[in-house]
């Protein structure tokens, strides 16, 4: 199968090739000789006739550190009738700005296969459609309040604060059972952000490692153990954390039939979810996932291979 291939995304000038999922998608799609474009979500337009156009790049990927791509001369391509896939893959934050890219996806999806799916995207954010599964996690307040929170921390004592729209392990928090800093905490994420706060329990097993679980269409495709470096809690690599081999429990099996269905039916292809000691449910990553390099380098496995054969599935069957 020959496809034209978008890739919405961050600047390629700026990816660490050794571990970013972008380019092992692109490096896996080139491989099959598909052709393949980079664009910038800035640039799309949806023109007077309801056309779809972004300047788009064409792009060659190769595993060389500090060469890794040649870019050609940009092009105005209708993203639904001049491309067959389009990834969606630039990382957050879910601002308006992201949330109104989706809506102009939505636009072309009978004409263009967009991957995740732009609606379900903008319906599922990690730290909101995983209170879908609340039976699999800890204890969870959503909140600007810290009245609030301070009432909560009474029944559970130390916890972390996230901002519900962030990504990467930024600006994640640990708040301790004394509740030090908690008010002037509140007074800069209210500030700093319109929505409000996930606050769960400081889970004690995050020293063990937190593990990304990635689903292809729903199934697992396999996993990796995430480690906090030094003086840390948090595990994400982008932090520092390191990635070691890793077994699912019979817990973390629940987790991923129970959503699995869910998550194909709403086009959710590629989806990345965190469990903390084998058995919480923290985050689903559908916006941008990663971790298909390191899963790939452990278990020996093709994620990316895997997901562009779960993508040329949906394909034929349109």
């Amino acid at each position: 199968m020959s496809l034209r291939v978008a890739v919405q995304m961050d600047p390629i000038e700026n990816i660490n090739i050794a571990g970013d999922s972008s380019f092992a998608l692109m490096l896996a799609a080139q491989e099959r000789g598909y052709s393949i474009f980079e664009y910038h979500v800035e640039s799309l337009t949806l023109d007077a006739d309801d056309r779809l156009f972004a300047e788009c790049f064409p792009v060659t990927v190769q595993r060389v550190e500090g060469d890794h791509f040649s870019k050609g001369e940009a092009q105005r391509l209708d993203l639904g009738k001049d491309i067959d896939v389009v990834l969606m893959r630039q990382d957050p934050p879910f601002h308006m700005g992201y949330i109104t890219a989706t809506h102009m996806l939505e636009r072309i999806k009978s004409e263009t296969l967009v991957v995740n799916d732009p609606a379900n995207v903008r319906n599922a954010p990690e730290k909101v459609m995983v209170l879908d599964y609340r039976r699999f996690m800890p204890p969870t307040l959503v909140t600007r309040s810290p009245d609030e929170v301070k009432r909560f921390m009474e029944e559970h004592g130390a916890v972390v604060v996230k901002p519900i729209h962030g990504n990467g392990g930024k600006a994640i928090f640990r708040i301790p059972e004394s509740g030090d800093n908690l008010t002037a905490l509140f007074e800069v994420f209210n500030q700093t952000w319109p929505e409000p706060h996930m606050v769960q329990p400081f889970l004690p097993e995050v020293a063990e490692g937190d593990k990304r679980i990635v689903l292809i269409d729903g199934e697992i495709a396999g996993a990796i153990n995430r480690i906090p470096g030094e003086g840390e809690f948090r595990s994400n690599l982008a932090m520092g954390g390191s990635a070691e081999a890793t077994q699912l429990t019979t817990r973390e099996r629940e987790i991923c039939e129970a959503m699995g269905p869910e998550l194909k039916r709403l086009g959710l292809t590629f989806v990345g979810i965190d469990v903390i000691g084998g058995k919480w449910l923290t985050e689903i990553n559908v916006t941008s996932p990663t971790g298909i390099v390191a899963i790939s380098n452990f278990d020996g496995t093709d994620l990316a291979g895997m997901i562009w054969d779960a993508i040329e599935g949906r394909l034929g069957s349109l």
